[in-house]
């Protein structure tokens, strides 16, 4: 049975990562998790872009660049140091996928929020503080499961 017969038939048992060699600490993917939904929080509450921009444009760094840290990370880094808490190496690639959702997304938010469509900007904004609320409770990364799902039977 191949992906698109399985996913037809309701098989969600698998997912399917993309794979790197390259390792992130799990500690700061999940604080990077948590400073996301306040930047995206003060963004709803005062009803300035600034805060989504601010956001897009980490997510840029984090997902095409090859800068080490992006600001959040940076601070994330810096927080796992004093809370001391252990390193958990994990595969990179899954995020790398999972920023680039978030900067498409947090790009939107910033859009619609300079539209003057706060309505339709909370929406995406929800999605991506749910997204990011999953990642930081639970260590479930939506990145795997939207690749799985939306773009690996492309592929199939």
């Amino acid at each position: 049975m191949n992906f698109k017969q399985e996913f037809m038939a309701g098989n969600f048992k698998q997912l399917i990562c993309p794979i790197s060699e390259e390792r992130v600490n799990e500690r700061v993917t999940r604080i990077n998790a948590v400073v996301g939904i306040l930047l995206l929080g003060a963004a709803f509450v005062t009803g300035s872009f600034v805060f989504p921009a601010f956001l897009t444009l980490d997510f840029y760094i984090r997902a095409f660049t090859k800068a080490k840290f992006s600001p959040i990370s940076f601070l994330s880094q810096q927080m796992t140091n004093v809370l001391q808490l252990d390193k958990k190496e994990i595969d990179k690639a899954p995020k790398i996928f999972a920023a680039r959702l978030g900067f498409l997304m947090s790009a939107v938010v910033t859009l619609l929020m300079l539209m003057g469509l706060n309505t339709a900007a909370i929406v995406v904004g929800g999605v991506l503080v749910f997204f990011a609320s999953l990642e930081f409770a639970l260590a479930v990364c939506m990145g795997c499961i939207l690749y799985t799902y939306l773009v690996l039977p492309f592929y199939d």
